[in-house]
């Protein structure tokens, strides 16, 4: 597979890629710098927020959900203005939110983390129709949230503690039964960050601390694995008319290198993604 650069723009901990269907346009999240980032007909583009802002969702053309260090919100691209959906730990200001991602229902996937990472003080909530509700505690660093193409299945991580799982999903998109561990790296140098499915189920997933990105069947045997000019790779998104492109993120946070923390975009041979699914708020 070859690469390219999609962005030169550095991010201190870059997280939270996603293509927009309707806008035909990427965004992505300069998480410690408060920020969002996007493209759009060549031109760079940025918001600048007062809270730690990590994840977000497309609710239409012009409105997005974004997850911030205190609340979910929606935010409207034309004139910066948001509207308060809920609560995120407001009351914990140890906490931030991390990853996060649409479920084919229209919930929204999102995770939280100790700002100094410290272990254990974390958890995955679900967003859906006004209700927030947790399902997985306690956690230390929350990622790879993703889903099967047609929503029976949700992925989720712990940095970590080097695991993936995989979660059954009832019709609303609400977990059912128990989690099952999909991938266990402990004992490797593989930490599982960010992560996206593509149209046939395969598990995308950037690998911090490599500069990887390795793709799993859905009976999580190696597929194949792209590495990439950075050592932090946290977050891809299929990107692109043909959904044929893969947008990933990168941390330069405690590196130096001159491409660290660059948005990289990798050119797959016959591998297409599926539209991230519409919010519903």
């Amino acid at each position: 597979m070859k690469y390219t650069l999609f962005d030169p723009r550095p991010c201190l901990l870059g997280e939270g890629a996603f293509w927009h269907p309707e806008r035909q346009q990427a965004f992505w999240f300069d998480i410690l710098n408060r920020r969002m980032l996007s493209r759009r007909h060549g031109r760079e583009l940025a918001w600048s927020f007062d809270d730690r802002v990590s994840a977000a969702g497309w609710i239409d053309h012009d409105n997005l959900l974004i997850a911030s260090e205190t609340a979910l919100f929606r935010f409207d691209l034309r004139d910066g203005s948001r509207q308060h959906l809920v609560a995120l730990e407001a009351d914990r200001p140890d906490t931030r939110s991390n990853d996060g991602r649409a479920d084919p229902q229209g919930g929204f996937w999102i995770g939280t983390m100790a700002t100094d990472g410290s272990p254990g003080q974390g958890a995955i909530y679900r967003y859906y129709r006004g209700e927030l509700r947790k399902l997985h505690s306690p956690v230390s660093i929350p990622n790879a949230i993703c889903f099967s193409p047609d929503g029976k299945l949700g992925y989720f991580a712990d940095t970590d503690a080097q695991m993936v799982w995989v979660q059954d999903l009832d019709s609303d998109g609400w977990p059912k039964g128990q989690p099952r561990v999909f991938l266990d790296l402990r004992g490797t140098d593989q930490f599982p960050d960010g992560a996206v499915t593509d149209a046939k189920g395969n598990f995308w997933n950037a690998r911090w601390g490599t500069g990887k990105l390795v793709c799993h069947a859905p009976d999580g045997q190696l597929l194949q694995s792209v590495e990439l000019p950075v050592k932090q790779t946290t977050c891809p998104a299929f990107i692109g008319e043909r959904l044929d492109r893969i947008l990933v993120t990168s941390a330069a946070v405690d590196l130096g290198g001159a491409q660290d923390g660059r948005s990289w975009m990798v050119l797959p041979v016959g591998v297409t993604g599926r539209p991230e699914p519409q919010v519903q708020p």
